[in-house]
């Protein structure tokens, strides 16, 4: 496998019992993704795509097929290690930005950082208040989720995507929650930052213009390429 391809998924089914009938979400799908390249997936709802970015960034194993992260076979490890790997290597934003409801801003962004052993607070909190500024929440550093705005909360995910620097950052409908504006500022944001941090950036969409500025584009359709 070239070294420069950070994920990489080799024929990955997925198939799920509904009774007596066996529903096919994906079938055969390949993928490569290397550092520093922004690749966009695009599909209708219920087209698999969600399902596929779980399987890749190790939420999920697929029925058939294997995955593959820095080179290294990646499905087929355990729980804990999938855990681990997660944490070292890759970043998360959702849709719904999935902040701890009773915890500032300051504390949801240091968290994936304070999970790891022989962690520094001091320097974690630096690393924090720095990706912070970054996203324009230099101002909020205690304020919790209840008290932000939608723009807000989904900036301080994204701070908190990006806080261990992963080589690749994995985002379901990043934008899909917010208004045009907003999401145009956030999706600008996340590009900045994908090139300031030279990391490999995955979002799967269904907004045809926020994947057209992507180094790749695949479009997903009944859980196939098309």
């Amino acid at each position: 496998m070239n070294s420069s391809v950070v994920l990489a998924a080799r024929d990955v089914s997925k198939h799920f019992a509904d009774g007596k009938n066996r529903v096919e979400v994906l079938k055969n799908l390949s993928l490569d993704i290397h550092a520093g390249e922004f690749v966009s997936i695009v599909g209708a709802s219920g087209s698999g795509k969600s399902t596929l970015l779980h399987i890749l960034g190790g939420l999920d194993r697929p029925s058939e097929g294997e995955i593959y992260l820095n080179g290294a076979r990646f499905d087929s490890l355990g729980e804990a290690e999938r855990g681990e790997q997660r944490n070292l290597h890759l970043g998360f934003v959702y849709q719904f930005h999935h902040l701890l409801p009773e915890f500032t801003a300051l504390e949801n962004v240091a968290m994936p950082l304070m999970l790891r052993r022989h962690s520094r607070y001091a320097e974690v909190e630096q690393r924090v208040k720095y990706l912070l500024e970054r996203v324009g929440l230099s101002h909020r550093l205690t304020h919790k989720p209840g008290e932000l705005s939608g723009g807000e909360r989904q900036r301080v995910a994204l701070a908190r995507a990006l806080v261990t620097e992963p080589k690749l950052m994995l985002a379901d409908e990043p934008t899909g929650n917010l208004d045009r504006k907003t999401a145009d500022g956030i999706f600008a944001l996340l590009k900045d930052l994908q090139q300031e941090l030279n990391m490999a950036m995955l979002i799967v969409t269904h907004d045809e213009q926020l994947a057209k500025s992507a180094d790749q584009i695949m479009h997903m359709q009944d859980g196939v390429w098309y």
